[in-house]
């Protein structure tokens, strides 16, 4: 939820930015839906806060914010943020001029930035990183909802997003 508002920053020839504007949490070992149950694929979130997990599922690359310390694998996905700057770039790697397609999905998003298994385990909280994330407005409200796509879920709401964003991904 700290995470909503905030600016994810890549640094490339063109700085791309996005205000992130949905989320959901996943809680390590007692959530069925945590990839750090997975195994292998799962490794980075029982490293320190602050990483890039970057996992794919159906053919998209995922992107994740490790959350708690080592050892207790938690993380946050990053569902979608609203395109900021850098856009050209951005609808050339979609291949969509509709601006609200860019980055309004989980998939799209990491598509739009040029986000791969490459950045998997790099930390993310310094600005010397080739991603980071800033601080950013934060005077907006907040939806709670169930996680899109999970079948085995926890019974409280644990995907976040801000009320009227068109960047939130449907549901």
């Amino acid at each position: 939820m700290d995470l909503l508002g905030c600016v994810f920053v890549k640094k490339e020839k063109e700085i791309l930015k996005g205000r992130i504007v949905e989320t959901e949490a996943y809680y390590g070992l007692s959530d069925p839906a945590s990839r750090a149950r997975k195994g292998k694929i799962g490794e980075i979130m029982w490293e320190d806060a602050g990483r890039a997990f970057i996992y794919m599922v159906h053919g998209n690359w995922l992107f994740n914010i490790t959350t708690m310390p080592k050892g207790n694998p938690s993380g946050v996905l990053i569902r979608a943020v609203e395109p900021l700057n850098g856009v050209s770039i951005m609808k050339k790697r979609r291949k969509v001029d509709d601006i609200r397609a860019l980055t309004s999905g989980p998939g799209k998003f990491t598509q739009a930035f040029g986000i791969d298994k490459s950045y998997n385990g790099i930390r993310i909280y310094t600005k010397s990183s080739p991603i980071f994330i800033t601080e950013g407005e934060k005077k907006f409200d907040i939806v709670k909802s169930k996680r899109i796509g999970v079948k085995k879920d926890l019974p409280i709401p644990l995907r976040f997003y801000i009320k009227g964003n068109r960047f939130v991904s449907k549901a």
